[in-house]
């Protein structure tokens, strides 16, 4: 399937999710990690859901890297050039709802992403090749086109994957893995 036709086929079926079944899910995803070869590492990026679209409720891979003792990142966006900073997450980080309904620090410790090891990274829908889908304006490929290539990426999804998503770009970046709150996908 292209790009256009997942992007309405997911915000379709993440629709029909309430916030009970949306934080049950995101729980079985959050177990699931536990299972990933990830958790020797030190520096974490993690985006916060944006409620009304009814992404993974992250908040519980959050309390999994806090009492791990990770340093947890969490993404500022710059809407003019479509990129992102990365702003460490203190017990002091205020968070304010942006335009497009994503919960951002107002300040805070910025840090660069040749430091960062492993990116969760938001999803619309993925295939079984590690392309993903996401809302189309490129912040995240951006973003991991600029990390270390050793940079672990994962996407999180309510959803299998797709069989292959018949649009993809040059620039696109794509995951070494995918969770589901049954299923663990490996690139």
């Amino acid at each position: 399937m292209k790009k256009i036709e997942l992007r309405q086929k997911y915000k379709q079926l993440r629709s029909q999710l309430d916030q009970e079944k949306i934080d049950s899910l995101s729980i079985d995803i959050a177990n699931r990690l536990l299972a990933l070869p990830i958790w020797d590492k030190t520096y974490y990026h993690i985006f916060l859901p944006i409620s009304r679209q009814k992404e993974i409720n992250t908040e519980f891979v959050l309390h999994i890297l806090q009492g791990k003792d990770k340093n947890v990142l969490v993404p500022k966006s710059n809407g003019d050039n479509h990129t992102l900073d990365h702003i460490l997450l203190t017990d002091t980080t205020k968070l304010e709802i942006n335009s497009l309904g994503i919960p951002e620090p107002v300040e805070g410790i910025m840090i660069s992403e040749d430091k960062i090891e492993v990116v969760f990274v938001p999803l619309l829908a993925f295939d079984k090749k590690g392309n993903r889908v996401g809302y189309g304006k490129g912040f995240y490929d951006t973003f991991l086109a600029k990390c270390s290539p050793e940079t672990i990426k994962i996407g999180l999804s309510f959803f299998r994957a797709e069989e292959c998503i018949t649009d993809i770009f040059s620039l696109d970046i794509r995951l070494d893995f995918c969770v589901t709150p049954l299923e663990l996908y490996s690139f």
